[in-house]
């Protein structure tokens, strides 16, 4: 069993910045997918950047340029940093572990982030 526990966010006016921080419990960390995605209200849960165990990334068209992805195997955690935020960025931010060789998927209870214009 693994637990994800999100942290880091909060509320910041557009322009802003926050840093997200997701750890991860349990072995095999760097065989994991870690993913963001995000849910604002009335809206569905969207992908917002993943990272693969490589250290690929991808990241949804809307941030890239602003949002930056990565991770310390060392410390089973990555880190989502969120600049120039805009009220769009407003959401609950849940962070997801996958293994996709062993079929294990485990998702954070999430953190929201809200941006004021």
């Amino acid at each position: 069993q693994v637990q994800v526990v999100e942290s880091g966010g909060g509320s910041v006016h557009a322009g802003g910045s926050l840093r997200l921080s997701c750890a991860a419990s349990g072995s095999f960390f760097s065989e994991y997918t870690m993913g963001w995605y995000r849910q604002a209200p009335g809206k569905q849960r969207e992908l917002v950047a993943a990272i693969n165990s490589g250290g690929t990334t991808n990241s949804k068209d809307s941030v890239k340029g602003r949002f930056t992805l990565s991770r310390d195997n060392a410390k089973n955690t990555v880190y989502l940093q969120m600049n120039s935020l805009k009220p769009e960025d407003t959401a609950v931010y849940y962070c997801n572990a996958r293994h996709v060789v062993r079929g294990m998927d485990y998702w954070g209870k999430g953190t929201l982030v809200t941006v004021s214009s």
